[in-house]
């Protein structure tokens, strides 16, 4: 059985965390699983939107710490013993999903711990069930945030926040997560599904050559200064301004009908 499930759903494509037994814990072939359908869903013209969840009630608990106890796994004591070596993070899933060029949308539908709240902060919007809840207990397990947290958290909170946030550890619930900016909504769990679809589907109905562009805008902005940043803003303009569907989108304000794009 995959540990990673993809799904087309028109032009919104669904991969979801499949370990629901243990609430979607990592392991080394989930990882590669999810890292190639990342990958894959960026670079396949008729996706738009990706939705990234977990199936069963968990979003995803983190390393498997029963298998890092037995020394198993990831995390395990092979890792420990095994000599210094040179780790590279070229396919960690997580750098793989910073640079998408598609938007990403995480369901958070249950318990996000770990890496899997470091899944969660590299989705470019969240949606969090109200069962759901954000775990940044890495200090109560003698780790940090591995895998994006560390960059994210300040970010997004900002550097006093981000401390007590990832210092104190304590579980957030999806109202507190949405008082923090860590979520965009919190819905009620049946209602949870229909509207994740129904903000995929509303951002899939868009140019998306505006919104891929919009997106790596956001990227590159974190790093240059506004003069700059400025520049790029309008090359990528002028590049739009050639497209179908900026005149699509003209024509159909002009005849008051809602715009069908079509990516170029």
């Amino acid at each position: 059985m995959s540990e990673v499930v993809v799904e087309d759903r028109g032009p919104v494509r669904w991969i979801i965390l499949n370990r629901p037994e243990v609430m979607n814990a990592i392991t080394g072939r989930m990882l590669g699983e999810l890292n190639d359908a990342l990958k894959s869903a960026d670079d396949t013209d008729s996706v738009r939107v990706v939705v990234l969840t977990g199936a069963g009630r968990g979003f995803c608990s983190g390393l498997d710490l029963k298998q890092a106890a037995a020394g198993e796994g990831i995390g395990g004591s092979g890792l420990a013993s095994a000599g210094a070596r040179h780790h590279s993070t070229r396919e960690i899933c997580t750098v793989t999903l910073q640079r998408m060029d598609k938007p990403v949308i995480g369901a958070i539908n249950g318990v996000a711990a770990g890496y899997g709240l470091d899944l969660a902060l590299g989705c470019d919007i969240r949606l969090m069930s109200d069962r759901a809840s954000l775990m940044p207990g890495f200090t109560r397990r003698g780790v940090i945030p591995e895998s994006g947290g560390t960059w994210y958290l300040p970010r997004l909170l900002g550097w006093a926040k981000a401390c007590e946030v990832a210092m104190l550890g304590e579980t957030l619930n999806a109202e507190a997560s949405v008082s923090y900016g860590l979520a965009n909504k919190a819905v009620p769990a049946d209602e949870f599904e229909a509207e994740v679809t129904a903000w995929a589907e509303k951002i899939a109905a868009n140019a998306p050559l505006a919104v891929t562009e919009m997106k790596r805008l956001f990227r590159h902005g974190l790093t240059q200064d506004f003069e700059s940043h400025s520049h790029h803003v309008l090359m990528s303009l002028l590049n739009l301004f050639r497209s179908n569907d900026f005149k699509e989108g003209v024509q159909s304000f002009v005849e008051r009908r809602p715009p069908v794009f079509n990516g170029d």
